[in-house]
């Protein structure tokens, strides 16, 4: 049968008909709204919901397309090949993970924290470099450098920068044998390392297994501290008196990882809960 494309409103029609049966009516929504801002590049949320504007037949061809990878249970983000992560166009691919709003909530903290900060700031496990990105865009005087042990996730990284005109030196690293050569002594140190237990791997979705790289996400269930114990010991040296830490954190180990960084010498530690009430985000200030 042939696809009837005109307006914007047949894509949303279009699209709930072919993806009801792999997602609920408020995800198709959300899919809608990022598929219209991408395909017709949108810079005006009022734009979404212009449903008369037409469409010509490339633009329904690519709607198209993109629906019959949807069907596979891809994630939208990597269909398209980008993301929106706190007012930054962030490029994608399998290498990467995709950015979560919680992690956003964990760069608006940093942000608000720190105004009129000048120094060095580390993202370790930087992935798609979204996280460095976004706070070298809002903290203008900081130097930011993105590690992450992925080739294939520090070129995007770059390719990121790029595409949002900002300066961070993205180098690859391995914090399991780490050359302190690479960084400078910094005052903050950020990082959404991976902390889902593989226990945990049963409650997730099937995209998310099967389409989002594992080594990003999962941890032994017998260390699921061992990526932010490893940060902290090389913070030992690398970070500066009074600097900061900015952890993403599992909602189930909070305080654990409170007692982890109030061992490692840190003070004024917080846990911070994200939109959803989970406690997401932990903070802390190295004692002098």
């Amino acid at each position: 049968m042939a696809v009837n494309i005109q307006t914007i409103k047949d894509i949303r029609l279009y699209l709930a008909k072919e993806l009801g049966d792999i997602y609920q009516e408020p995800e198709i929504n959300a899919i809608s709204n990022i598929i219209i801002k991408t395909v017709f590049n949108v810079k005006k949320l009022h734009q979404l919901y212009l449903t008369g504007q037409t469409v010509n037949n490339q633009q329904a061809e690519r709607i198209i397309g993109i629906c019959k990878e949807l069907k596979t249970g891809k994630p939208v983000q990597y269909v398209l090949g980008e993301t929106s992560f706190y007012d930054c166009t962030i490029k994608l691919n399998s290498y990467t993970l995709i950015p979560r709003p919680e992690t956003e909530e964990l760069v608006d903290l940093l942000v608000r924290e720190n105004k009129g900060f000048h120094g060095n700031i580390i993202d370790f496990g930087t992935g798609s470099g979204c996280i460095a990105i976004a706070v070298a865009a809002n903290l203008p005087g900081s130097e930011v450098t993105g590690i992450d042990i992925s080739e294939e996730a520090i070129s995007v990284a770059h390719e990121n920068a790029l595409l949002n005109n900002v300066a961070v030196r993205f180098v690859k690293g391995d914090i399991f044998n780490f050359d302190h050569n690479i960084v400078k002594r910094s005052g903050i140190i950020v990082s959404n390392p991976p902390y889902v237990r593989n226990s945990e791997k049963q409650f997730m979705s099937k995209n998310v297994l099967d389409f989002e790289p594992p080594a990003a996400l999962f941890v032994p269930d017998s260390d699921p501290l061992l990526y932010y114990r490893t940060i902290l010991k090389l913070a030992v040296s690398i970070l500066l008196p009074s600097g900061k830490v900015y952890f993403e954190i599992n909602e189930s180990l909070g305080n654990q990882m409170f007692q982890l960084i109030e061992l490692s010498g840190y003070s004024g530690i917080k846990i911070i809960k994200d939109i959803n009430g989970k406690d997401r985000i932990i903070t802390g200030t190295k004692n002098e």
